[in-house]
């Protein structure tokens, strides 16, 4: 059977899951899975027809969505479009940002901050040719849209400083597309699993994200959901089904809009 027969199949019957639930949970990343990349991330905007879905999904009120970003949270609230506010997981899931515009931010213990100042001060002096991100609980090192070679130095030199840092408790170091970062906190995993248990008995559940940040998100989710790697290009990973973006992303939320509608239609049929 191949990929995408399977991921047919895969969909058909996660759909099918909608008739007769409660309100269905949609988790989303945003670089890469609703956006492509690009090297200024502020002009990161969502495929054409993106928020345009989002936007019908939202208005529906049937579903409960929720996003997960390695942003910061309110950065990527101006890019998607949305009519409506929405509740954003940010920093890998150390930050949420709730819909009322409050925050929270999981703490950094005084030992861990102390090592990522003094990393911060570092990097802020000398960033090896690339782009260094500072975050309230993290340091970013990027090297997208330079050339491989260039991009091969930055990575050695960024692995060497903080492969050693990252064997601390406490810190943790992080690979996704074209760059590093060291962190403390939550991670996209564990913001799956809070979101999940607060929420209790919930209908139909899916995550979306393309990166290997993902991955601990795609696990958490294994036995109550849908996993979906959103990439262009397949590579191994825990997801149930690989999704090609942008057309195969949008068909996905045109389902998704579809199965709320025959969902309400049920409720009605059956009252």
């Amino acid at each position: 059977m191949g990929l995408a027969h399977e991921a047919a199949e895969r969909l058909e019957a996660f759909f099918r899951g909608f008739a007769g639930s409660t309100a269905p949970l949609l988790l989303l990343d945003y670089d890469g899975t609703l956006a492509p990349f690009r090297v200024d991330r502020f002009k990161a905007k969502p495929w054409a027809g993106v928020s345009e879905l989002l936007n019908r999904i939202q208005g529906q009120t049937k579903t409960q969505m929720v996003f997960i970003t390695g942003r910061p949270a309110a950065e990527i609230l101006p890019l998607l479009g949305l009519d409506a506010p929405v509740e954003v997981w940010g920093l890998h899931g150390t930050e949420r940002l709730y819909p009322d515009g409050s925050r929270e931010l999981e703490p950094v213990p005084a030992a861990v901050r102390k090592v990522l100042d003094d990393l911060r001060e570092q990097l802020n002096r000398d960033s090896f040719g690339g782009l260094f991100e500072d975050k309230d609980n993290a340091a970013v090192m990027h090297w997208r849209g330079v050339s491989a070679a260039r991009a091969k130095q930055i990575e050695q030199r960024t692995r060497k400083l903080f492969e050693p840092l990252a064997r601390l408790d406490g810190l943790v170091l992080l690979e996704f597309s074209a760059g590093l970062e060291l962190r403390a906190g939550r991670d996209k995993g564990g913001a799956v699993e809070a979101i999940l248990k607060e929420k209790g008995a919930i209908g139909p559940a899916a995550y979306l994200g393309d990166d290997f940040t993902d991955e601990a998100a795609f696990e958490a989710l294994q036995g109550r959901g849908l996993s979906v790697l959103v990439r262009r290009e397949w590579r191994e990973t825990a997801a149930d089904v690989w999704l090609r973006p942008p057309a195969e992303l949008k068909k996905f939320l045109t389902q998704w809009l579809e199965a709320c509608r025959m969902q309400g239609q049920s409720r009605l049929s059956s009252s």
